[in-house]
């Protein structure tokens, strides 16, 4: 499974690579379940202790054209040195399979992604050896999730959307939608793709407010998985009861909901898990504190 945030925004694309349809979108090629897709090994280093590693190296043969590699870098920063890796690494990977190479770089954030366009060049005056332009995907051009529908139909596209827009000012609504589309999954796609986000939002202000509303998808499930079992392992009723009102009360506080003295009472005092499973539904889009108890 996947073990860091680096490691999230690029492994999607060995994993799922229909994650690549933007790209393809955008290249006018054949979308990746019309093409063949193979991961190759992402080391570009030579016979010298210099380690040089792409995240991730594709090869695509298209079902009509000439076959490809595609480069895959998530990069969640700008970085003064990363334009000279970059550039080794296309003109590595051309000369040792002859084919050319796209460089798609993966970025959370608008400045990232204005950066990471390039282009990189090497030039001695107004003389141009070598220019370097890779093709980014961010948050201008990976369309936001607004269709419950879309996370059902493409889990893989949805989840990296989310990833890609976890710093953009409409992630928590992003994340709200997502965590609604994955309750038509069965437990083991849920767990998997809930797991996927977790790790690909850390570090990121919104991987708490994923945690909370991962156990809103985790109530379809009880049992097991990562916060699946933290919900779920905790105890008998009583103690179920006390994390899912702590659960209400903490969402209401990250939307910024005032919660009044008795009303924290009537919550944190409830030991039937079915009302406070509805008042926790609840608490992801109401306005005021009472708007738990009262139906739309």
């Amino acid at each position: 499974m996947v073990t860091s945030t680096h490691e999230t925004s690029h492994r999607i694309f060995q994993d799922h690579p229909e994650v690549l349809t933007p790209v393809f979108e955008a290249l006018g090629l054949p979308p990746p379940a019309k093409a063949t897709i193979e991961v190759l090994s992402p080391d570009a280093t030579e016979l010298k202790p210099l380690e040089r590693r792409v995240d991730t190296v594709l090869k695509v043969e298209p079902s009509e054209g000439d076959g490809f590699l595609i480069a895959v870098e998530a990069q969640t920063a700008p970085a003064p040195d990363k334009g000279f890796s970059w550039s080794y690494y296309v003109a590595h990977l051309h000369a040792k399979y002859g084919v050319p190479v796209l460089l798609v770089a993966v970025c959370k954030n608008r400045p990232t992604a204005s950066w990471a366009a390039g282009p990189f060049e090497c030039r001695v005056r107004t003389w141009t050896t070598q220019s370097t332009r890779p093709f980014v995907l961010g948050p201008n051009n990976v369309p936001e999730i607004t269709d419950e529908s879309v996370v059902a139909r493409h889990p893989a596209l949805a989840t990296f959307s989310a990833i890609v827009h976890s710093e953009s000012a409409n992630a928590a609504a992003i994340l709200e939608l997502l965590a609604r589309g994955m309750r038509s999954f069965d437990k083991p796609t849920a767990k998997y793709w809930c797991e996927w986000l977790e790790v690909g939002l850390e570090n990121t202000p919104v991987r708490e407010t994923w945690r909370e509303l991962e156990k809103m998808v985790a109530t379809y499930f009880p049992g097991r998985g990562t916060l699946f079992e933290e919900t779920y392992l905790e105890g008998k009723a009583e103690g179920k009861a006390e994390g899912k009102a702590e659960s209400i009360l903490s969402v209401l506080d990250k939307r910024g909901i005032p919660v009044p003295e008795a009303t924290r009472d009537r919550i944190t005092t409830c030991t039937d898990l079915d009302t406070l499973t509805l008042w926790f539904d609840r608490s992801l889009t109401a306005t005021t504190a009472e708007d738990l108890f009262t139906d739309a």
